[in-house]
C-alpha cells in the first residue's frame, strides 16, 4: 500500500521548491540534492494550505516559484524580477487569503501516493534513458578517442621508420664521402709527385 504524502519545501537557486513525497529522502531525490537539506535547516515539512494543495494536485512534481516569494507554486515559474542594487518589486498580485489546511479523505490519499509512485517512475525511466544516452556518447567518444589515438600511433611508427632509414641513407652516404675523400687525398699525392717530378 502507498504510503501517506507530505508536503516538503525548501529554496534551491532562484526558487523555492515544493513536493509532495511519502518522505524526506524521497524528496532530497527529486530535488537531486547531494546533501541532507533538512539536517542542514534549508528544508522542513510545511502544511501551508496553498502550498499543501498546491503540491497534492502533482505528487512527485517538484513544483517551484522565484525565491523568496509568496506567489504559487507552479511546473514553470519566471525567474525572480529584481534590479541589481534595488529592492525587489512587491508583487501586483494580492497576497492570497490564508485557509485551512484541506482535509483529504484515505482515497484521495491513496490516489495521490499513487500518482506520486507514478511520477517517481517516471522519473526513473527519464533518468535511465539520460544514463543511456550518456552512455552511448561516453562509448562514442571513447571510439574516436581511440580511432585518434591509433592514427597518432601509426604516424608515429611511420615517422620512426622513415628517420631510421634516412639516418641508414646518412651514415652510408657518410661512409662514401669518407671513402671519396680519402681516394681524393691518395689521388692528389700521386698527382703532386708526378708535378714535382716533371718540375725537376
Amino acid at each position: 500500500m502507498p504510503r501517506k504524502l507530505k508536503t516538503y519545501q525548501t529554496s534551491l537557486g532562484f526558487y523555492d521548491l515544493a513536493i509532495a513525497a511519502p518522505s524526506m529522502k524521497a524528496a532530497l531525490e527529486a530535488w537531486c540534492a547531494g546533501s541532507n537539506l533538512f539536517h542542514q535547516g534549508h528544508a522542513t515539512e510545511t502544511e501551508d494550505p496553498d502550498v499543501v494543495a498546491a503540491t497534492m494536485a502533482k505528487p512527485g512534481v517538484v513544483l517551484k516559484r522565484p525565491a523568496g516569494s509568496s506567489g504559487r507554486f507552479a511546473e514553470h515559474a519566471d525567474l525572480p524580477d529584481v534590479d541589481e542594487g534595488a529592492k525587489p518589486k512587491k508583487s501586483r498580485r494580492p497576497e492570497p487569503k490564508r485557509r485551512a489546511a484541506p482535509k483529504a479523505s484515505v482515497e484521495d490519499s491513496q490516489k495521490a501516493a499513487a500518482a506520486f509512485e507514478r511520477e517517481q517512475k517516471r522519473r526513473d525511466v527519464e533518468r535511465r534513458k539520460e544514463e543511456a544516452a550518456w552512455e552511448k556518447e561516453r562509448a562514442r567518444r571513447e571510439k574516436l578517442v581511440d580511432k585518434a589515438q591509433a592514427a597518432l600511433d601509426a604516424a608515429q611508427r611511420e615517422h620512426e621508420e622513415r628517420s631510421e632509414a634516412l639516418d641508414a641513407e646518412r651514415r652510408d652516404v657518410e661512409k662514401r664521402i669518407e671513402a671519396e675523400d680519402a681516394r681524393w687525398e691518395a689521388e692528389r699525392e700521386t698527382l703532386r709527385d708526378a708535378l714535382r717530378r716533371t718540375r725537376e
